[in-house]
């Protein structure tokens, strides 16, 4: 007899109850995926998952109280803090938002959240974006996410002040981790970017590695954000 697997352990972080309970619903359905927390604001956030290990929170970005941003900076605080290999160690954070130009969702990724949905995007467009983070393959609707830092690209380029840190680690990629580094940032997965440049995936999966290393970066969807910081990619590109 086969081992059920183990379900993606997700936290809902949402000020209407309404929508909690909407996507509770919708989640709980899934054989793969359950809830094992929720929250009506970023304080809630924080002290639920210091206590309940969650492998992927979808955070509402604007909350009175503690707004998504700073919650999401202090749960990978806290997540930071874990031993290696730790429940609590690996969580990833998905920003809510109601609009995709949205700053303060530019805000939390620069906090470490690794992408944001739209809260009005479609069921299986919420399902899929907890898998997808969870496994860390790739950065969350490229087409999207794609706008938003094109929208804020000129801000990311004259405000960020580690800007000049990224450029020199950019610079320490070799020839093929660049080309993967680019194609990363323009929300390629990796199966097509192995696809892309004849290589097998797991050579593509070292080689993201290795640009994540290097680049100190979290996961792909920091990548993308330096990507534009230091104008390897150009809004519209």
């Amino acid at each position: 007899m086969s081992e059920v697997p183990v379900p993606i352990r997700v936290a809902l972080v949402d000020d209407q109850h309404l929508v909690r309970s909407g996507f509770g619903m919708l989640i709980n359905s899934q054989p793969d995926l359950e809830v094992v927390a929720e929250a009506g604001n970023g304080i809630e956030a924080v002290q639920a998952l210091s206590a309940t290990a969650a492998d992927v929170v979808l955070m509402d970005v604007r909350m009175p109280g503690m707004d998504g941003i700073e919650a999401t900076r202090r749960i990978l605080e806290q997540a930071a803090e874990q031993p290696a290999g730790s429940q609590r160690a690996d969580i990833k954070i998905v920003v809510l938002t109601t609009f995709d130009l949205d700053e303060y969702a530019l805000a939390a990724i620069q906090a470490g959240a690794s992408g944001f949905l739209l809260k009005d995007a479609p069921p299986e467009e919420l399902l899929e974006a907890i898998r997808t983070v969870y496994r860390g393959d790739a950065v969350i609707a490229p087409s999207t996410t794609r706008r938003l830092l094109d929208h804020v690209a000129p801000l990311l380029r004259t405000q960020n002040a580690g800007q000049s840190e990224h450029a020199a680690a950019v610079e320490r990629l070799t020839a093929r981790e660049r080309e993967v580094f680019q194609l990363i940032a323009q929300g390629q997965s990796n199966p097509e970017i192995a696809a892309g440049l004849f290589l097998s995936e797991a050579t593509v999966k070292t080689h993201v590695g290795h640009i994540l290393a290097k680049l100190g970066a979290r996961d792909r969807v920091q990548v993308v954000v330096i990507a534009y910081e230091t104008g390897v990619v150009a809004p519209g590109a």
